[in-house]
């Protein structure tokens, strides 16, 4: 019997705690917050700073970090442009899943293309999703409520963007895998033969200013600014 597709003999089945009931036993709301970017922009940096940050603040978090995920759920995928769809939308379900527990999902992926992303946020009808990218400007905050069943989602968009460029990610190299893509070594990395396409509305903008990049902490600051002034470290009343 195949398992691909939509086959109709599988049904949801409705648990008797709901998200609602989830996120007021621990006074949050799930929440999930996309890092996107250019490897070496700090991804891995924002994410683990961000977790730390909210956990002294007794928040549950969790990162789904790009190269871990790797190592398990998708060991089996390499890096064509199909494997890396499929990469981000597995990442993506579970990312839906723990915000649905009530946890602020931290997902730290390159995730270079624009299709992917949005197929991710689309899954989120009933999570909210903040995404973190690194480039561009600030723009505003727009905040929204629609009803989806007879639960009120509230769906934030903050337009933030981490502005790295390739010159800068590649001077840094933590990984040195620009060298080795530079060299040849490497086919299809993301901004030296493979595209990164810039998400066109995205929420969250850490940038360089002056020729200076943020610190850990102020990156990660800006993040739980946003998500405590929308709401997001407190229960739903």
């Amino acid at each position: 019997m195949s398992t691909m597709g939509n086959p109709t003999n599988v049904f949801w089945h409705e648990c008797a705690v709901g998200k609602a009931e989830r996120q007021k036993l621990i006074n949050q709301q799930g929440c999930v917050v996309w890092i996107t970017g250019l490897s070496g922009s700090g991804k891995s940096t924002l994410a683990c700073s961000l977790d730390r940050e909210l956990h002294s603040r007794g928040k549950l978090s969790y990162v789904l970090d790009g190269d871990n995920v790797r190592h398990g759920l998708n060991k089996n995928l390499g890096f064509s442009a199909e494997d890396r769809t499929e990469n981000i939308r597995r990442v993506g379900e579970v990312a839906t899943l723990f915000a649905d527990a009530g946890l602020i999902c931290i997902a730290s992926l390159i995730s270079p293309y624009r299709k992917d992303r949005d197929a991710c946020r689309a899954m989120l009808t009933d999570a909210n999703f903040i995404e973190a990218m690194l480039l561009s400007e600030l723009f505003s905050v727009n905040s929204v409520c629609v009803l989806l069943g007879k639960e009120a989602i509230h769906i934030i968009y903050l337009q933030v963007f981490m502005n790295m460029t390739l010159e800068v990610c590649e001077e840094r190299d933590p990984k040195g895998l620009y060298k080795l893509a530079r060299a040849g070594k490497i086919k299809g990395f993301t901004g030296i033969d493979d595209p990164y396409e810039p998400p066109l509305n995205c929420e969250i903008n850490i940038e360089q200013k002056d020729g200076v990049c943020p610190t850990p902490s102020e990156m990660a600051g800006q993040v739980v600014s946003c998500l405590d002034e929308n709401g997001f470290l407190h229960a739903c009343n």
